[in-house]
């Protein structure tokens, strides 16, 4: 993080803003509406700046900036046009230790203004670190957009129960629940639709009927999908932001581990190739036990938890111990490295079929029916097949398939890092082997390969 995000408690708090023009009237209100008590600065007072002076909402000082001005203040913001004096007061509060924010000068900011979602208890803030404030404007726009006024409303119910509801439910988990099944329910859309008085009567039924046991748990078997954090669905998403604690593997990329919601458990059990963190009857034994210890569990895998995801193995238990679960699909590495390489699995003039395989078996080996994968017209999809590309391309030629069969190795697929090698069954090997390759990698073989310099889009980190 460029900027650590903070809410500040201003409440008759000293703060000093230098200058008093129009841009500096805009953060003098936002200050004063955080409860602030405002000092100005300034040669030359304007308008809407006197008035307020003159309501005695803020002090006004006619003066030229000196150092000793920003002694005694929490924070200080400089907002004039001149660049002299708005070094001099960067430099006056950073002597002294004191928060400044001088306007269009992120270089000079100890600390920058966001754009603001005001839904007071609530408040959103979101910043570009200075970089892109129009930018960070129209996010706000958008956010403005799905996030109701009411929602200021909802806060300041829970503001209100929130002593009664710690006191009825003892444990942190099911408190936890208890208000999410509040805000995502029926009393959320009383407080929507300004019935206020029923939300709360609804609430403390809910709060009266509630028992105070501990309750098992669930697990959501979530695909990852290949890599990019936007190819999530909907509905992993928010699985993902209600988690307990999440289970993950080695195929889940950083981007999509940080949608899980921050104080939740993560826990690596990730299985690389002559590598296991945890076997699978572990890693199964470890679902139950953390769902029959009441959290609500997901555990989260790149791809399609049931392509060669091992998915099935692991519901098996869970339906044996009698534990509640979802299955979420995800995008499967086959056809999400396909698409963002430009590389149709199936087309009319190519292929009219497409197999997935594995690229080892549990003893390792890669024994496969290679008299029906050597078969024409079709695409071979080949998962978790770096290591043995060598042997796969020597086993299909060997049972008829053309030395020029075009062939692609996708490194890392959807992601920033993605990178394309391709060539034929018998030039890949030796190219790959002059490469430094990045697991994941995914294995596409057929003449739809050749469509990848035409087809292809997505260019990663280029």
């Amino acid at each position: 993080m460029d900027y650590f995000p903070l809410f500040a408690n201003l409440h008759n708090r000293p703060c000093l803003v230098v200058g008093a023009g129009h841009i500096a009237a805009r953060k003098i209100d936002l200050l004063l509406r955080a409860g602030a008590q405002v000092t100005v600065v300034a040669l030359a007072i304007n308008a809407a700046i006197a008035q307020l002076a003159s309501e005695k909402k803020l002090a006004v000082i006619e003066k030229a900036f000196s150092p000793d001005d920003v002694l005694g203040f929490m924070l200080v913001v400089s907002a004039t046009d001149n660049a002299d004096t708005n070094q001099a007061v960067a430099a006056a509060a950073d002597a002294q230790h004191i928060f400044v924010n001088v306007v269009d000068s992120p270089a000079l900011c100890s600390f920058i203004l966001p754009a603001i979602i005001d839904r007071a208890p609530l408040m959103v803030a979101v910043s570009s670190g200075g970089a892109a404030p129009v930018l960070a404007r129209l996010l706000r726009a958008k956010i403005e957009s799905v996030v109701p006024p009411t929602y200021g409303r909802l806060a300041q119910l829970a503001e209100k129960f929130r002593g009664a509801v710690k006191q009825r439910i003892s444990v942190p988990e099911q408190r936890r629940i208890f208000w999410e099944n509040i805000f995502q329910g029926s009393v959320a859309e009383k407080v929507y639709a300004g019935n206020g008085l029923q939300a709360e009567q609804e609430l403390l039924q809910t709060l009266a009927d509630y028992e105070n046991t501990a309750t098992q748990g669930e697990v959501y078997l979530i695909g990852a999908g290949p890599g990019a954090a936007d190819l999530l669905t909907f509905r992993a998403l928010r699985l993902m932001q209600q988690a307990d604690v999440v289970v993950y593997d080695h195929l889940v990329s950083p981007e999509v581990l940080d949608l899980a919601r921050r104080d939740c458990e993560k826990i690596y059990v990730g299985k690389q190739r002559q590598n296991h963190s945890l076997p699978q009857d572990s890693i199964n034994r470890l679902l139950a036990d953390l769902a029959k210890s009441g959290k609500r569990v997901v555990r989260l895998k790149g791809g399609d938890p049931f392509i060669f995801g091992r998915g099935g193995e692991e519901i098996e238990t869970l339906m044996q111990e009698g534990i509640a679960f979802q299955v979420v699909p995800g995008i499967t590495a086959a056809s999400g490295c396909a698409s963002y390489a430009g590389i149709p699995l199936t087309h009319r003039d190519h292929a009219q079929s497409c197999t997935f395989v594995t690229g080892h078996l549990k003893d390792d080996s890669i024994n496969l029916n290679w008299t029906q994968l050597a078969a024409p017209n079709q695409t071979i999809v080949v998962y978790m097949g770096s290591m043995g590309l060598e042997k796969i391309c020597q086993s299909l030629m060997a049972h008829g398939s053309p030395a020029d069969l075009p062939i692609a190795l996708i490194q890392q697929g959807t992601t920033r890092t993605q990178r394309v090698y391709t060539g034929t069954l018998s030039t890949l090997p030796a190219q790959i082997a002059q490469e430094k390759i990045s697991p994941p990698t995914l294995i596409i073989i057929g003449t739809v390969v050749s469509l990848h310099k035409q087809l292809g889009w997505f260019r990663g980190g280029e």
